[in-house]
C-alpha cells in the first residue's frame, strides 16, 4: 500500500472469528481457517462530498445472527514508503467496544476492558497512532470487538464494525476525525441551542419563584427545564465524550428522565392554571409515569431479550403507547379546563401546550409519517427541538406577564394595608378625658402591619366616668383590621346612647350577628372617679386585680349568637389597686419548641408588679404568635388621670 499524501480505507476482506484469545493479536498467528468479512460500504451509502464511508451491516446480518460477546478482526497491510507517523481511524459506528492491536501491541481502545468485563459507550470517532518505527513492510492489524447481549434486540444488523478503518498519515487521520465530529456537531447543533434556551428558562423560573413563592407554577417549570436539561446533557455528552456508559445513559435518559419530563409538563400546566384538584392530578400523573418507566425498561437493555422475552414486545409496546397517550390526553384535559377558567391567557397558552405535545411525542409523530428532522443552514433541527424552543419562549412571555400582574396586585395590597393601618392608628386613643384618681397605661404590639386587637377609652354619661373597651377579633391581617374598624365604630355609636357596658355589648353583638362570620371577644368597663367599676365580658380573658385573675363566668364572643348572655360583675377599686386586661396573644406566645408562654409566667410577672410594657416585651421575646395588647387601670387618688399610650407596631 503506497499512501502518498492521502489515506486508504481498509475494507478488507478482513479475517473474522467469534470468540476470544489473546494470541489472536500476534503477527505470526495463523488465521487461514477464519471466515472473512468485507467492510466495503454498500453501493450508494458513501458520502463522496466528505469522503466518509456509509453504513456497513454488522456480523449478525452476515452469517453470525446470534453471536454476542467477543470477536476478532484481522488484516495484514503492506506499507510502502511512509515518511511520517501513521495513524488508524476507526469507524464512527461500532458495536459496542473494541481494542486495537498492531503487530501484537495494543495501540488503543474504546470502552473500558477489565478482564472479561467491558463497559461500552456510545460510538464516537476515534483514531490511534501506530508505533513510530512502522513505516514500511507488512503490518498485522487486529481488532478485538465486544458486543453487549442486548444490542441485537435494538438493531437487526448489529455487531462489530459498521465501516472500514482508515489508515494514513496522522495529520490526515486527525483531519478526518475532526470532520466526523463536525458532522456530529451539525446533526446535534439544535440541541445546543435548545440547552441554551432551557438554561435561560430555568434561571428565570427559579428567580421568579424566589420573588414570588406563592406562584407554584414557576417552581414546576424550573423542574421541567432541569429534567430536560439533564436528559439533553446525557445525549450530547454521549455523542462527544466517553463519559457515561451506554447502558447507564439509556437508563437515565430514556427510562427515567423522559417519562418524568412528560409528567412534570402535565403538573406544570395544572399549577399554572390553578386547577382546584391538583392533589388528584398528582395521583393520576405519577402512576402513569411509573408504568411508562417500567414498560420502557422492559424494552431496553439489559432486560430486553434476556429477562424479558422478545415476543413480550407485542404486548408491552401497545401498553406503552396507550399510557403515553393517556398522559397526553390528561395534559389536554388540564389545558382545556385552564382555557375555560382563564380566557385571558387562553390563546397564548393553547399555542404553548400544542408545542409541548409535539416536543414530547416525536416517535408517535414518526409512526404517522410526519417529518421530524429539518435542515437549516447546514444543521439538522428536530421538530422536538424547534417545539421546545418555541414553547419555552411563549411560556417565558406568559411568566413575565403573570409576574408583572402579580407585582401590581401586591403593590395595590400594600397601599390598601397602609391605608388600613393608618385608619387603625387613628382608632388608638391619644387624648382621654381628665378624671382624677385613675392612671391608665397601655401596650399594643400587632403581629402584622394591621392588627386584630383593639382598645378604646371613651367618655361616659357623667364627667367623672369613662368607658374602657378591650377586644380581640378573629383572624389577623387586613380582614381583622377592617373588622376592628367596624366594631370600634359600632361601640362608639352605641356609647352615644348608653354608658352601660352590657347594653353596649348587646347592641354591637346584634350588629355583628347580622354580618355573619364576624366575631370578637370584647370586654367593656365603666369606671368612675370613686373607683366604682361595672364590667361586662363577652368571651375575653378575665382581668387581673392586683396580680390575681378575677373569677368570672364564661360567655360567648360577640357575633356568634344574637342575645347571648354576658358575664357581668361590679366591684370597687381601692387606693393603689391595679386592674390589668390583656389579649390572648400574651398567653399564646410560644418558643421554637412550641412551649406556650402560659398563665404561670403571666402570674409571676404580675406578682412582681411588672408594667404592661415589661409584660409585652417578655412575651414578644419569648415568641410572638398573635397580637399583644395589655391595658392597666390603677387607682391613684393623688394624681389626675395620666394616660400613656405607646403603640408599637410590628415590623412589616
Amino acid at each position: 500500500m503506497n499512501l502518498g499524501e492521502s489515506s486508504a480505507e481498509l475494507a478488507g476482506p478482513w479475517k473474522f472469528q467469534p470468540g476470544d484469545d489473546p494470541q489472536w493479536s500476534k503477527t505470526d498467528f495463523d488465521d487461514s481457517a477464519w471466515g472473512t468479512l468485507d467492510l466495503s460500504p454498500p453501493e450508494g451509502s458513501a458520502d463522496t462530498s466528505l469522503g466518509i464511508s456509509g453504513y456497513v451491516p454488522g456480523w449478525t446480518a452476515r452469517g453470525y445472527p446470534r453471536h454476542t460477546g467477543f470477536a476478532w478482526y484481522r488484516l495484514k497491510v503492506n506499507i510502502n514508503g511512509a515518511d511520517r507517523r501513521l495513524a488508524l481511524k476507526m469507524p464512527a459506528s461500532a458495536d459496542d467496544a473494541y481494542q486495537v492491536f498492531v503487530n501484537g501491541t495494543q495501540i488503543g481502545e474504546f470502552g473500558k476492558f477489565t478482564g472479561n468485563r467491558v463497559a461500552a459507550y456510545s460510538s464516537l470517532p476515534q483514531s490511534f497512532r501506530l508505533p513510530k518505527d512502522i513505516r514500511d513492510g507488512v503490518v498485522t492489524i487486529a481488532i478485538r470487538m465486544w458486543m453487549d447481549s442486548a444490542t441485537p434486540f435494538n438493531s437487526p444488523d448489529s455487531g462489530g464494525l459498521h465501516g472500514p478503518p482508515v489508515l494514513g498519515y496522522a495529520s490526515i487521520i486527525g483531519a478526518l476525525v475532526r470532520l466526523d465530529y463536525d458532522d456530529i456537531a451539525h446533526d446535534l447543533g439544535g440541541g445546543f441551542l435548545e440547552m441554551l434556551i432551557l438554561i435561560m428558562a430555568f434561571v428565570m423560573a427559579v428567580a421568579l419563584f424566589c420573588l414570588d413563592r406563592q406562584e407554584k407554577g414557576y417552581l414546576w417549570l424550573a423542574l421541567v427545564c432541569l429534567v430536560t436539561l439533564l436528559g439533553n446533557s446525557i445525549v450530547l455528552a454521549a455523542n462527544f465524550i466517553p463519559l457515561i456508559p451506554q447502558t447507564l445513559g439509556v437508563v437515565l435518559a430514556d427510562i427515567v428522565l423522559r417519562p418524568i419530563r412528560i409528567g412534570l409538563w402535565v403538573l406544570f400546566w395544572g399549577y399554572w392554571f390553578r386547577i382546584w384538584s391538583i392533589k388528584r392530578l398528582h395521583q393520576m400523573v405519577w402512576p402513569l409515569v411509573a408504568v411508562l418507566m417500567v414498560g420502557t425498561a422492559m424494552l431496553r437493555p439489559p432486560l430486553y431479550g434476556q429477562q424479558i422475552p422478545i415476543h413480550f414486545a407485542t404486548i408491552i409496546i401497545p401498553l406503552l403507547l396507550v399510557t403515553k397517550l393517556g398522559l397526553g390526553l390528561l395534559l389536554c384535559g388540564v389545558a382545556y379546563r385552564g382555557f375555560v377558567h382563564q380566557r385571558t391567557e387562553g390563546w397564548m397558552a393553547a399555542f404553548a401546550v400544542v408545542l409541548v405535545v409535539i416536543a414530547n411525542y416525536q416517535s408517535e409523530l414518526r409512526l404517522i409519517h410526519i417529518r421530524t428532522i429539518f435542515p437549516f443552514m447546514g444543521f439538522s433541527l428536530s421538530l422536538g427541538t424547534i417545539s421546545t424552543i418555541l414553547s419555552l419562549l411563549v411560556i417565558t412571555v406568559m411568566l413575565l406577564r403573570r409576574f408583572v400582574i402579580s407585582q401590581r396586585r401586591k403593590e395595590q395590597w400594600k397601599i390598601e394595608i397602609q391605608q388600613a393601618r393608618h385608619i387603625q392608628e387613628l382608632l388608638i386613643p391619644k387624648k382621654l378625658p381628665n378624671l382624677r384618681g385613675l392612671q391608665i397605661q397601655s401596650e399594643y404590639r400587632p403581629v402584622r402591619e394591621v392588627g386584630g386587637d383593639f382598645f378604646q377609652v371613651l367618655p361616659a354619661d357623667t364627667p367623672d366616668s369613662v368607658l374602657v373597651v378591650v377586644g380581640d377579633v378573629t383572624g389577623k391581617g387586613l380582614q381583622a383590621g377592617m373588622l376592628v374598624a367596624l366594631i370600634v365604630g359600632a361601640i362608639q355609636a352605641a356609647a352615644q346612647h348608653s354608658s352601660d357596658p352590657a347594653e353596649i355589648l348587646n347592641e354591637v353583638n346584634k350588629q355583628l350577628c347580622d354580618h355573619q362570620e364576624a366575631s370578637a371577644t370584647c370586654l367593656i368597663m365603666r369606671i368612675d372617679s370613686k373607683g366604682s367599676v361595672r364590667l361586662a365580658n363577652a368571651g375575653h380573658l378575665p382581668p387581673y386585680l392586683n396580680g390575681r385573675e378575677m373569677s368570672m363566668e364564661g360567655a360567648l364572643p360577640i357575633g356568634i349568637v344574637s342575645g347571648s348572655e354576658l358575664s357581668i360583675i361590679s366591684f370597687e377599686l381601692r387606693q393603689n389597686d391595679s386592674l390589668i386586661v390583656m389579649s390572648d396573644g400574651v398567653v399564646e406566645a410560644q418558643d421554637r419548641k412550641g412551649t406556650l408562654f402560659g398563665f404561670d409566667r403571666i402570674s409571676a410577672l404580675l406578682l412582681r408588679q411588672a408594667t404592661p410594657k415589661e409584660i409585652a416585651e417578655e412575651a414578644q421575646t419569648f415568641g410572638q404568635e398573635d397580637d399583644i395588647l395589655i391595658l392597666e387601670v390603677r387607682r391613684d387618688l393623688a394624681q389626675v388621670l395620666q394616660v400613656q399610650v405607646e403603640p408599637q407596631l410590628a415590623a412589616s
